[in-house]
């Protein structure tokens, strides 16, 4: 027995060194932490449960059989954050450069798996080479198996990427099918192919910081929600979004105990909006004056700024907030802000997080490059996923909701459950200058008859008494007490039950 219990420990401490003491300097040489101490970080201190420790590769080509290392290249286990259960698997760069083998995607599919049957989300700290070449089909295989995961548990419980170094080839697609996905400034990158298969087929000369980090993922493709300056940063990112989002989709949205009073006046937002309607202004403000102590988790904040998503907390409930932003573009709806806001619209019906919406959009943003590029359809996923949601729905109109833009917002039409109106807001079809040289045409060049109709279009229809008479506005609120209107409602809809026809899915216009 004794010579058994030796055995396991001498096999423990060779599993923990990794790659050895060499290469976790190496490691720590880039300003990267080892696969274990991403861990500690993540998780609560002595929480983490590990399994599969004794898994070695059974790979024989290439002289593989000489070289095995304990763990095989990822750490596997679960443990808690703040007391909440996760599933967690951390790849270790420090043994075959972390790449993934037959075994290592088994261990990482076996996490999968438990953390869908007993509803716990799962996150993945990424930092490999790729697939292991020595074994060929298998660990391609291998790569299946994780992304056959990914979809089934799509929904099912949150899934979170972080990517803490290389990542590349067909290594990005399981990030890319998680719901939310943290890059490393100066040490991570994505791309399906490097910078010398670049080089070689287009003759573009790049360099895999150009090519894939996380300037370019956070703020041009799109490809990942934010990015920090080291692992330490990341992870305690990655433990405060955790707070905010439940288990699984049988869970409702969290509450947590705030000391912030959900019935607070908030006079300053009485001169939010500007007298001159075309002056902008800056929508997180208001965003960080409604939820609970201004406490704000942003998703994609380096994407698309004409829209804010992400999550707060009200009356200590978690809800996710979209904000049309007037700084940018004028608050205009183009395909990137459409896509952005319609995926975290549909992560928040997926997980019963309630949505609030911030209007202030004066239309789609016109333009060549926005219609080559498909901003009807890409326009209609934002307007598919806020008429698919079934979570409870609040809008505020704060200023302009024009044209389709306004349909698209989360309006009463698309099964807005309360749409509130400050008395600034200006509710049509579009502005009164285009609306009346398009219904006045024939007095264009009459300067002082155009004015006289614009001032009329004005008194008409910028207010939002004509969508109140129709039933489509609940009430034209005060801005100091919009939080205090807001938090009721979502009371109110605390039981709502809505749900859409049966059906396989729907085919959203991707």
């Amino acid at each position: 027995m004794q010579d058994i219990i030796q055995q396991l420990e001498e096999k423990r401490a060779r599993a923990r060194l990794g790659g050895g003491q060499k290469r976790i300097d190496s490691q720590h040489s880039k300003g990267k932490l080892t696969a274990r101490e991403r861990i500690s970080l993540l998780l609560d201190e002595g929480s983490f449960e590990e399994w599969d420790m004794f898994v070695e590769h059974r790979c024989v080509d290439f002289g593989m059989q000489e070289e095995t290392v304990t763990g095989d290249g990822v750490i596997t286990g679960h443990g808690t954050i703040n007391g909440k259960l996760v599933f967690v698997f951390s790849q270790d760069f420090t043994v075959f450069g972390g790449s993934l083998s037959e075994y290592h995607a088994k261990k990482i599919c076996k996490i999968m798996d438990k953390a869908v049957q007993v509803g716990a989300p799962v996150i993945g700290l990424n930092d490999s080479g790729g697939a292991r070449i020595q074994e060929g089909i298998d660990s391609l295989a291998g790569y299946a198996e994780v992304f056959q995961r990914n979809v089934m548990a799509s929904g099912v419980v949150p899934q979170i990427s972080v990517i803490m170094g290389p990542c590349a080839g067909g290594a990005v697609y399981s990030p890319a099918m998680t719901d939310f996905i943290f890059m490393v400034r100066d040490s991570s990158y994505m791309f399906v192919t490097g910078p010398d298969v670049v080089k070689t087929v287009t003759n573009e000369t790049v360099t895999a910081e150009e090519l894939g980090g996380a300037g370019t993922h956070t703020g041009k493709s799109s490809v990942a929600d934010n990015a920090y300056d080291n692992d330490m940063e990341v992870l305690t990112e990655v433990r405060r979004l955790v707070d905010f989002l439940p288990s699984s989709n049988l869970e409702s949205s969290p509450v947590r105990d705030s000391f912030d009073d959900p019935d607070r006046k908030e006079k300053s937002l009485n001169t939010l909006v500007p007298a001159n309607a075309n002056k902008p202004y800056d929508m997180m403000e208001l965003v960080e004056k409604l939820v609970d102590e201004g406490d704000f988790f942003k998703i994609q904040p380096n994407f698309a700024k004409n829209i804010i998503t992400g999550f707060g907390r009200m009356d200590g409930q978690t809800v996710g907030i979209v904000a049309n932003q007037p700084m940018v573009l004028a608050g205009c709806l183009d395909i990137d802000s459409s896509k952005k806001a319609a995926r975290f619209v549909r992560f928040c019906d997926c997980f019963n997080i309630p949505i609030v919406t911030l209007v202030d959009v004066p239309g789609f943003l016109p333009g060549t490059s926005q219609e080559y590029g498909g901003i009807i359809k890409h326009g209609a996923k934002l307007l598919y996923a806020y008429a698919e949601a079934t979570v409870p729905k609040v809008t505020v109109i704060t200023r302009k909701a024009y044209g389709g833009a306004y349909d698209v917002m989360a309006s009463k039409h698309l099964r807005g459950d309360v749409n509130y109106a400050w008395p600034s807001a200006e509710i049509a079809v579009m502005g009164s200058k285009g609306a009346v040289e398009i219904i006045f045409r024939s007095e264009i060049g009459d300067e002082e008859k155009i004015q006289k109709r614009t001032d009329e279009y004005q008194a008409r229809f910028a207010n939002p008494f004509v969508a109140g008479h129709r039933g489509f506005i609940d009430d034209v609120i005060m801005p100091n007490n919009t939080r205090h209107r807001v938090t009721t409602s979502l009371r109110m809809l605390k039981n709502k039950q809505l749900e859409n026809p049966w059906k396989k899915h729907g085919n959203i216009p991707l």
